[in-house]
């Protein structure tokens, strides 16, 4: 199924830098810019809560429309803040629709693994994977069933089924997820006095090799410099 396009209207914009880029998050607009295909770096206003709505939904792929023309562009970069949650500013590059890309797809594992019923433990070690693949073939995310693991089963990359045309850029070798049994710290309680005492100090005794202890070891806001 061909990818669905985020249809956008935006506007070209001239003042730069993190203060005009406050202003205009304030104001519930998002800065961008797009590049690529060696045409010039064009920076760009956009409508923040639209942008962000469709990013939530993974979406790769935008239609821009601004100053009376349309750039069919590829999201490459998002800038969070310091938290991880607000989105800052947004890099897009221009891409053709019959050209192959490097994206990250969400990877969502379904169902719960048989194994648990053992005493495992279903442990997800990646949450996305690197793509390649034509620009209308890129998925919104893979998800595969894991019901089937077993107690200490080991699920690769190369385990996953992966649209047609798609290719996984990691290692087929890469672990995605296990299932294993968490085994819980025992912590010796310590010896009662009435079990005997220890074996005295001898004063002057040399200690033991290995006896001694190891010592203790003890995002601003800017704006995208311009992609050629």
């Amino acid at each position: 199924m061909a990818v669905q396009t985020a249809q956008v209207t935006a506007q070209s914009r001239s003042e730069l830098g993190s203060r005009a880029n406050k202003r205009l998050r304030d104001a519930g607009k998002l800065p961008g810019v797009i590049y690529g295909h060696k045409e010039a770096v064009i920076p760009v206003t956009l409508p923040k809560k639209e942008v962000v709505n469709f990013l939530n939904k993974g979406a790769h792929l935008f239609d821009l429309s601004f100053d009376g023309k349309s750039e069919k562009v590829l999201v490459k970069e998002v800038q969070y803040d310091h938290l991880g949650i607000e989105v800052l500013h947004v890099d897009f590059a221009r891409v053709s629709l019959d050209e192959r890309v490097k994206v990250n797809v969400p990877l969502e594992l379904k169902g719960t693994p048989k194994g648990e019923a053992d005493g495992g433990v279903l442990q997800q070690v990646i949450t996305s994977l690197e793509l390649e693949c034509l620009v209308t073939d890129i998925p919104d995310l893979i998800r595969h069933n894991v019901s089937e693991m077993a107690l200490n089963d080991v699920l690769h990359i190369r385990d996953l089924k992966l649209p047609p045309n798609v290719k996984a850029l990691q290692s087929g070798e890469y672990i995605v997820a296990t299932v294993k049994e968490i085994m819980e710290q025992v912590v010796a309680a310590p010896a009662a006095a009435e079990e005997g005492a220890a074996e005295p100090e001898v004063i002057g005794k040399k200690p033991a090799e290995g006896e001694e202890a190891a010592a203790a070891e003890g995002v601003a806001d800017k704006d995208k410099k311009e992609k050629k």
